[in-house]
């Protein structure tokens, strides 16, 4: 099922997509996921990002090739780092580049969608608190990546979060695909059977520490073959079973 966040008129709704067309749930994902009754054509609607968490938790290096393409080595424990609410995106929004870097990379990931409030989640029950799963683009402001102690800047800028098209429910993340394209050209190509730490394993360490909300996103992770963004760019994160989430690039 893919379920789909959407601006039509002056509303803001959401519904499942089948065939096609969308049908227009009463409230949210979370909360009376009724049907309404209504039927709207896709074509007739903005997609937006599907949805608006509270938090976006993010690893670091968890593939091993993209930790090595960096003169690093794979952790022995998850790296997370956060995103705010703010740097979410939807499909077609534009990718900024803020004048505060000269360098802004594009990295393609599987999103996690939380579903239920998860605290001290075990590894082999995680997946009864996943929704779904979507595209991710963890866009990267390397230099400051670099530059800064820390990664708050670098990562969290406004809009450098895209997600989407929409939540897939029904994938099963141990393999499956995920390619990136720049301009129509392949840049990333992996599996998701080569992160070191699969969805499962980061939603019991994460849930550790942090209580996970409905609606909370886990970015899982990027493979090697990041590489630097332009002006006029259009970036494509594919992963089989979910879609594709574009989005162009501009200038701030």
């Amino acid at each position: 099922m893919r379920l789909v966040r959407f601006r039509f008129a002056d509303r803001i709704a959401t519904g499942v997509l089948e065939e096609g067309s969308i049908n227009v749930l009463q409230g949210t994902f979370f909360e009376n996921p009724l049907p309404s009754g209504d039927e709207l054509p896709l074509d007739d609607v903005r997609l937006l990002a599907p949805v608006l968490p509270s938090k976006v938790v993010c690893l670091g290096k968890n593939y091993a090739a993209h930790a090595a393409e960096f003169g690093g080595e794979v952790p022995e424990e998850p790296l997370v780092f956060l995103k705010p609410s703010t740097s979410i995106s939807g499909p077609g929004d534009p990718i900024p580049l803020p004048p505060i870097s000269r360098r802004v990379d594009y990295e393609g990931e599987l999103a996690v969608v939380i579903g239920r409030i998860a605290r001290n989640v075990r590894a082999e029950e995680a997946g009864l608190y996943v929704l779904g799963y979507a595209c991710g683009n963890d866009v990267t402001l390397r230099d400051l990546q670099k530059k800064d102690e820390q990664w708050t800047r670098a990562k969290g800028f406004d809009g450098s979060c895209p997600l989407g098209p929409w939540i897939e429910t029904e994938l099963d993340p141990i393999d499956v695909h995920l390619e990136t394209r720049v301009n129509g050209e392949v840049r990333q190509s992996a599996s998701t059977s080569e992160m070191v730490f699969g969805v499962a394993t980061i939603i019991e360490f994460v849930t550790e520490f942090m209580t996970l909300l409905p609606g909370d996103v886990i970015m899982t992770g990027t493979p090697e073959g990041v590489g630097k963004l332009e002006p006029g760019d259009r970036v494509e994160v594919e992963i089989d079973g979910i879609g594709v989430l574009a989005n162009p690039v501009e200038d701030r």
